[in-house]
């Protein structure tokens, strides 16, 4: 019993060691003037998220060069709302072979936008107050690409099982680990990407990752292979997101989307210690249980490492968002709901099944470069 108490605290520091600390986006505040920023927004069925995106970019304390809403085949009002709240829609092309409909309405906003700098962001997230010059200011600082992690908005019972996912998607791009220098990182963000207009180009652009999902995270590898930084940020305080608000089964699809298209391709040693650091959380479960039934001590021992995930927990997804104390205090049910999507993208996988995702099919099958 007290071995496996040892080992279940070991496990338990595992996760200083891929999620020592997330910084957030402070920026300067010594800048009269920035560059001219192009915003680029591909937005696919996104009406009821636009809005909310759209507002809070109008209402900062600077604003974009411009606004490019690139409507991907919408079904919905979509172009209607985008030009509503003064930004100009771009209807997009018809998909190419080989292409993913984001990267293709990326690439088709890089080519019309006019900005020296270029801000991809999904539909589904937004701007704090003053968080888009804070964000601006701390790219000009560190210099590179700059990414930032949305801080998760939580609205819904059933949203506070995404907690396991954005522990470790943050965690994968490497740049919060123990001993990381200057946050440089592995893999950058979906929703958020800043790039100078030189530096995109000399990258090959969208193109270069035109048939990946997690177009952010491979486009990273071709950034350093010539030389470019690129450099992650917490979002508390300055850019959120709110996740899969349509119910349980669009969290499901929109999670098994992001394994099936090749989430674990992060730097071996951080697989291994977010396994480790899992194996650590159910040991500890288990051993409660254990402790409950045999009472005395063992059940002493059992809450004390229980509670130290628990608190560990708790002060991770405080700064990736807006979690309630619950769902660190019940872990395991997030934790099993983690385990079962991540079992069902395998499975997709296994068999080359397709996950639908906004009305199109996506390739269940990781391929890697």
């Amino acid at each position: 019993m007290i071995l496996l108490a040892v080992a279940v605290f070991i496990l338990w520091g595992s996760a200083f060691l891929f999620l020592f600390r997330v910084p957030t986006c402070q920026g300067s505040r010594t800048r009269n003037g920035f560059p001219a920023l192009s915003v680029i927004i591909p937005a696919r069925n996104e009406e009821q998220n636009l809005p909310r995106l759209l507002s809070s970019l109008t209402a900062q304390e600077i604003h974009p060069h411009e606004i490019l809403v690139v409507d991907d085949g919408s079904t919905d009002r979509t172009a209607h709302v985008a030009k509503a709240h003064g930004a100009t829609v771009l209807t997009s092309k018809t998909l190419p072979e080989g292409w993913k409909g984001k990267t293709w309405s990326c690439a088709q906003g890089a080519a019309a936008a006019t900005g020296n700098i270029l801000l991809f962001v999904d539909a589904d997230t937004f701007f704090e107050e003053g968080g888009l010059q804070r964000v601006f200011e701390t790219y000009l600082d560190e210099g590179g690409v700059l990414s930032v992690g949305a801080y998760h908005r939580v609205e819904k019972l059933y949203e506070e099982l995404s907690a396991f996912f954005n522990i470790l998607m943050t965690a994968g791009t490497g740049a919060f680990a123990l001993g990381s220098r200057k946050r440089s990182s592995a893999g950058l963000f979906g929703p958020f990407l800043m790039i100078d207009r030189e530096s995109y180009e000399a990258v090959g652009g969208h193109e270069a990752v035109k048939d990946k999902i997690l177009e952010n995270f491979y486009l990273a590898k071709h950034l350093h292979r010539i030389g470019i930084q690129t450099r992650c940020f917490g979002g508390k305080g300055s850019f959120s997101m709110r996740m899969y608000p349509d119910g349980l089964g669009g969290l499901i699809q929109g999670w098994s989307k992001a394994f099936a298209s090749g989430a674990a391709e992060s730097p071996p040693w951080i697989i291994l210690a977010s396994v480790a650091w899992l194996t650590g959380a159910i040991l500890a479960a288990v051993n409660l249980v254990w402790g409950a039934i045999a009472g005395g001590w063992a059940l002493g021992l059992g809450t004390v490492l229980y509670l130290l995930f628990v608190l560990q927990l708790w002060s991770i997804l405080r700064r990736l968002g807006s979690f309630r104390f619950a769902t660190s205090l019940f872990y395991p049910v997030p934790l099993a709901f983690y385990q079962a999507v991540f079992a069902r993208s395998m499975l997709l996988k296994a068999f080359k099944k397709k996950v639908v995702w906004k009305g199109r099919e996506i390739d269940s099958e990781i391929k890697t470069e």
